[in-house]
Order: structure tokens, then C-alpha cells, then sequence
């Protein structure tokens, strides 16, 4: 037999919980919206600056000055292009590794890190999504237990008897289904702005692989050409200081 101290409390419990689990889901797809919104628009800005660079050194000072999902990629292919990946104590061993398999491993692995960035909270909407339509069912079967052993301790037959608290029971159900299917919606449309986020930064990620391997993944390509730049600006009759 239900008891009676919890009867009051469980079916309004059940009701709050899934008004939280809507604010939340709600609250998720503001934030996620912001989120995915200043990041696009801090990889348009940072693109833009980018490929604009003459060379790959005046690239990283664009990276340096630029925040964004792009950038912390090209911030981390920079570190290996440059060589501060290695560790001073490693260093003999760590050359012993291809450049070229160093950068294409630290690119996957910011663009994994930043993909994880751009998940936070799906799952919780997933969650929601799934479990919100039995939370409410939970309420309506207690609801109608509860109907059902007031009928039988009253002995009460009629339909008024029946209909009222069954009907309110039935609310939680209600509830539930109300909850539930937005948070579906809003996972689904949230996961296809990540994955096209994921792919643009998958195809930035090759493009800069493909930059790299054209200079020979360093930066020494870079240093010639500011060298030789610095020399035709330098005055007549004025040579370029070499070390």
C-alpha cells in the first residue's frame, strides 16, 4: 500500500524536477548558441588575418594575437613547426622524430580538444531527452496508485470519483513528453552546428599541414625571406648585419 506521507509529496516532486529539466534544457541552448557563435566569429576574424601573412613567421604573430578554436590549433601546429614541443631534456630524443608526424599528431589532438570543447552539455541534453518522458510516467502511475487506494478506502465508483485524480496524475506524463521532446530537437540541431564547427576546423587543420610541409615544417623558409627582405630595404652603402 501507497503511504500516505509520501502521497502528498511525490507527484508535485516529479512535476518541479521536470519544470528544472526544462529551464536547464533551455538555459543549455543559450549558452551553446553564445558558445558557438563567438567561436565562429573569432575563426572568421583569425582567418582572414591569417592568410593574409606573407610567411609563416608573420602567421604565428597572427596567431599570437588571436583567440578562437583555429587559432589554438595553429597555435599548437606553431609549436612544433618552431620546435618548442620538445622538452630540453628530450631533445636528442625527440628529433629523432619526424616533424611532419609531430604536427600531425598535435593538430589532431587540439582539434580533438577543442571538439570535446564544443560537446559540453549534449550529453545532458541527450539525458534529458531520454529520461524525461518516464520521469513524468513515474508520476502519473503514482498519481494513479494513489487514485485508485483513495477509491478503495471510500469505496467511491462514480466517474467524478475516477476522472479528477486521474487526470491530474496524467499531467506529470504530460509534463514529461513537454520536456522531453525539445531536448531531442535542440540535441539534434546543437550536434550538426559542432560537427560542421569539426569539419572546418579538420579542413583549417590540413590547410596548415599542407603550408608546413611546403616550407619543409620549420620556420627556417620564413627566416630567409625576412632576411632578404631586410637586405633589399636595407641603405645603400649599408650592409645587413649576418651572425
Amino acid at each position: 500500500m501507497i503511504s500516505t506521507e509520501l502521497s502528498w509529496l511525490v507527484v508535485p516532486a516529479v512535476l518541479w524536477v521536470l519544470v528544472v529539466l526544462s529551464v536547464v534544457t533551455w538555459a543549455l541552448l543559450a549558452a551553446k548558441l553564445v558558445q558557438y557563435g563567438r567561436g565562429r566569429r573569432a575563426d572568421k576574424r583569425f582567418q582572414t588575418a591569417f592568410w593574409q601573412a606573407q610567411d609563416l613567421a608573420a602567421g604565428e604573430q597572427v596567431v599570437d594575437a588571436h583567440g578562437g578554436p583555429m587559432a589554438a590549433i595553429a597555435r599548437a601546429g606553431f609549436g612544433v613547426v618552431s620546435g618548442r614541443d620538445i622538452a630540453p631534456m628530450n631533445r636528442d630524443l625527440a628529433h629523432r622524430i619526424d616533424r611532419g608526424e609531430r604536427l600531425e599528431r598535435a593538430l589532431k589532438q587540439q582539434v580533438e580538444r577543442e571538439r570535446r570543447g564544443l560537446e559540453g552539455g549534449l550529453a545532458v541534453l541527450a539525458s534529458f531527452g531520454s529520461t524525461a518522458p518516464f520521469i513524468g510516467l513515474f508520476g502519473t502511475v503514482w498519481g494513479i496508485m494513489e487514485a485508485l487506494v483513495g477509491i478503495g478506502e471510500t469505496g467511491a465508483t462514480g466517474l467524478e470519483a475516477v476522472a479528477g485524480p486521474v487526470g491530474h496524475a496524467l499531467i506529470a506524463t504530460g509534463l514529461g513528453i513537454a520536456v522531453a521532446v525539445p531536448a531531442v530537437l535542440i540535441y539534434n540541431f546543437l550536434v550538426r552546428r559542432m560537427k560542421a564547427g569539426v569539419h572546418r576546423m579538420n579542413d583549417f587543420a590540413q590547410d596548415f599541414y599542407a603550408l608546413c610541409q611546403q616550407s619543409g615544417f620549420g620556420m627556417r623558409e620564413a627566416t630567409v625571406r625576412s632576411e632578404t627582405s631586410a637586405a633589399d630595404h636595407a641603405p645603400v652603402g649599408q650592409s645587413t648585419p649576418t651572425g
